[in-house]
């Protein structure tokens, strides 16, 4: 399994062939195409990669524990992550999701043809742990980056066998979805976007 910053190094040079991809593709489709910036989109991933061992850590903190999970359980262990997804998004202009077909917290699920697209990506390929791509989302223009969730043996206290979920779950999330995973299952992704705007605001300012 690699390391953190093995992961952040292996999606880093996807970026960068992305990014040779992508000029070439949008110099034909405009004279002054938007090309995403190197160093925010490497900036993402790392803080995507951060979020998903902020959500490891958490979640290995329930190895040994012999009680139910609690609705405490879920405000130590699943809430840190959402709310540092929420930061991220206030303090660089982004839009940063956590999405599942399997969905817990009904704002999660998949909104658009996108979502359903990148989730299908990674059911039908293990391996790729991230890619991003050129979207429009709420009529804005920009770059997208996907980052796989994997379910690991802590999380299965919660999203194992459906009969066996806590009961706080049953009677709080009456329309859950998340539950019969198994480990290394898809559990869903990360979706970041980047307006074009804020992208060309930092490269403005590199001028």
């Amino acid at each position: 399994m690699q390391t953190l910053p093995q992961r952040i190094l292996s999606l880093m040079l996807i970026i960068g062939i992305s990014l040779l991809l992508l000029g070439g593709n949008a110099a034909i489709a405009t004279a002054a195409p938007i090309i995403p910036n190197a160093n925010e989109l490497a900036q993402a991933v790392q803080e995507i990669e951060s979020l998903d061992a902020m959500r490891t850590g958490l979640a290995s903190s329930l190895e040994g524990r012999t009680e139910a999970p609690t609705k405490q359980t879920m405000k130590e262990v699943c809430r840190p992550v959402g709310m540092r997804a929420m930061q991220l998004s206030k303090e660089n202009g982004w839009q940063v999701q956590q999405i599942a077909n399997k969905y817990r917290n009904p704002d999660h699920k998949p909104n658009n043809l996108h979502d359903q697209i990148a989730l299908a990506k990674f059911n039908q390929e293990p391996e790729l742990v991230g890619f991003w791509d050129r979207e429009t989302l709420n009529k804005q223009t920009g770059t997208r980056y996907y980052r796989r969730i994997e379910v690991e043996s802590t999380c299965l206290a919660c999203h194992g066998l459906k009969n066996s979920r806590p009961q706080f779950i049953k009677d709080g999330y009456p329309q859950d979805l998340a539950y019969d995973f198994n480990v290394g299952d898809l559990r869903g992704m990360y979706a970041v976007f980047i307006p074009d705007d804020i992208q060309k605001a930092m490269q403005d300012a590199i001028k």
